[in-house]
């Protein structure tokens, strides 16, 4: 259903739902009014937010709608895909199974994985579980996302034969680029080990112990567990032509270990307990469930237990592979260094070590950070794909909690996003003119149409359709759309799914002999998630 893009501040207030007595402290008055004022700017149906400090939690509500047009609320029960902060949690698994010595963080994935193979055989000997959960694999940003984004289904083995074909992008260690399939490795090698599914671990080994009862590995497992029950879940919402729009999802169930975690603020902020514990759990606290958790016991006290050790909370937080610090960083939040770690995303904030994760699904995001010297934690939800909402809602509360100097974080967002935008619009009108002004292609149509082979992905087609091309992927059903020619023996894909924004230029090698010999892919947008890598694909005629 689409709505009207501009909502007004006044609904938003109606639907502040707290979820425990909410006091009128000036902090929980100012974080209320700046998620009030990003919710209102950068037009997001529902927010959730839970504050952890000094071991309690000092705020948790939810505030506006899960889905616009309907008047059910956001509330701190209310269930957000959490997407790439699932990835902490399946470090956390690895983490116990190397406290129980079952492996260590430098044993290579082909001792435990032999069918797990990478660009090149030295690479592939010497990836070790701190390789596959640091983004430093030598591949390029989000390769191979293709085969799991958008939502389709997959088997291990395509995962497995896809890895090999993916191609290089930098030297083995030597830079930061982010890659989901890594997790879902990390995932399988969880399941070699244990001789049960990854969700499971999840379920036993996590959510149990900490009581998070609302939390759930996936919206499939989620759905079948509460069968014909009412489940308090956000709808994603998008911005598409300039209205509000609710959008279909399987909250990245096929994300698995990389991303599929569905859960809400008040899960969340026992997670965020156990994090700023260092592992450390009480027993008089939580339900412990699984009573096998107790052998993981590293505490003196009979009352305290730890999820994971101390030594591997350091490690999850020290730098695997530097990132560079950007201008902007220095001047915000006086930052001299940013890395990764196993799961987060590491840097300096006005001098304090500060420890964060987003997660994003179309059209929703999460944000988890942590100042760790601080003891502070906040997890946000929204269901709207507004990065600028989530960066202003939390620099916002920062300033709150930490006593950091003044801004106007959602004016300053805000400004930074209509420039950009304007900026992109721009850009992309220029290429809708010369669309418009094309001619004819080089070849006629015919010759264009053919299935293409691309190793890590698999087969394309493209067709000649009532005298007009259209392309499909094979492995997703989403991806299938109508080329327009754009120039040479280039076209431009827009795909059905409006949703997607991530159309594509589709460019046509082609022989001395007007055959074709190659074709090639990369987003028109700057604003393409990374996931679609188009960039990535080589397709070469199936009859090559």
């Amino acid at each position: 259903m689409k709505a009207i893009f501009h909502f007004s501040s006044l609904l938003i207030l109606l639907f502040i739902s707290p979820s425990f007595s909410a006091h009128s402290s000036d902090k929980t008055v100012k974080v209320e009014q700046a998620i009030t004022e990003a919710m209102q700017e950068f037009n997001i149906p529902g927010v959730a937010v839970a504050i952890v400090e000094d071991d309690h939690l000092v705020f948790s509500q939810g505030f506006g709608l899960k889905e616009y047009g309907k008047l059910e609320k956001v509330t701190s029960d209310t269930l957000f895909g959490i997407a790439s902060n699932t990835k902490a949690m399946t470090v956390v698994l690895l983490a116990q199974l190397v406290d129980q010595y079952k492996i260590s963080w430098q044993t290579k994935v082909v001792d435990i994985l032999p069918e797990f193979q990478l660009y090149n055989a030295f690479v592939t000997n010497e990836f070790t579980l701190i390789d596959l959960l640091s983004h430093r694999s030598g591949l390029g940003y989000g390769a191979g996302d293709l085969m799991i984004w958008p939502a389709r289904s997959y088997t291990e083995k395509y995962i497995f034969n896809g890895l090999k074909h993916l191609p290089q992008a930098s030297g083995f260690r030597t830079e930061f680029a982010y890659n989901n399939l890594m997790y879902i490795i990390a995932g399988k090698i969880i399941e070699k080990i244990t001789h049960k599914p990854w969700s499971q671990n999840l379920q036993e080994r996590l959510f149990t112990p900490l009581g998070m009862n609302n939390s759930t590995a996936s919206f499939s497992l989620l759905t079948s567990n509460l069968s014909n029950k009412k489940i308090n879940i956000a709808k994603p919402h998008l911005i598409i032509n300039e209205e509000l729009t609710v959008v279909e999802s399987d909250y990245l169930t096929n994300f698995s270990s990389a991303g599929s975690v569905i859960s809400n603020v008040h899960d969340m902020a026992l997670w965020l307990k156990v994090l700023l514990n260092q592992g450390e759990l009480n027993k008089e606290k939580v339900g412990l469930g699984d009573q096998s958790l107790i052998k993981l016991n590293l505490g003196i006290n009979s009352n305290i237990y730890q999820l994971y050790s101390q030594t591997q909370a350091s490690l999850m937080w020290q730098s695997h592979i530097s990132r560079k610090v950007t201008e902007t960083e220095i001047e915000q939040d006086n930052t001299h260094f940013s890395a990764y770690g196993l799961g987060w995303f590491l840097k300096d904030f006005h001098g304090m070590k500060l420890v964060h994760h987003s997660g994003g699904i179309q059209g929703m995001l999460s944000k988890v950070l942590l100042i760790p010297e601080r003891d502070l934690g906040i997890v946000i939800l929204t269901n709207q794909q507004s990065n600028a909402a989530i960066n202003a809602i939390y620099r916002e509360i920062f300033e709150v909690y930490l006593d950091l100097p003044k801004n106007d974080w959602v004016a300053f967002y805000q400004q930074k996003e209509q420039r950009q935008l304007k900026r992109e619009t721009n850009r992309l009108s220029e290429i809708e003119k010369h669309l418009i002004q094309s001619g004819s292609s080089p070849l006629t149509l015919d010759r264009y149409a053919q299935t293409y082979i691309d190793k890590w992905y698999g087969e394309i087609m493209i067709s000649l359709e009532n005298k007009k091309l259209r392309i499909t992927f094979s492995q997703t059903p989403s991806l299938k759309g109508e080329l327009f020619y754009y120039q040479d023996n280039t076209f431009i894909v827009r795909w059905d799914d409006r949703s997607l924004n991530a159309d594509a230029y589709v460019k046509f090698s082609v022989t001395p002999d007007g055959d074709i010999s190659e074709v090639t892919l990369k987003p028109v947008s700057y604003l393409t998630d990374f996931s679609f890598d188009f960039q990535d694909l080589k397709l070469i005629p199936k009859t090559h």
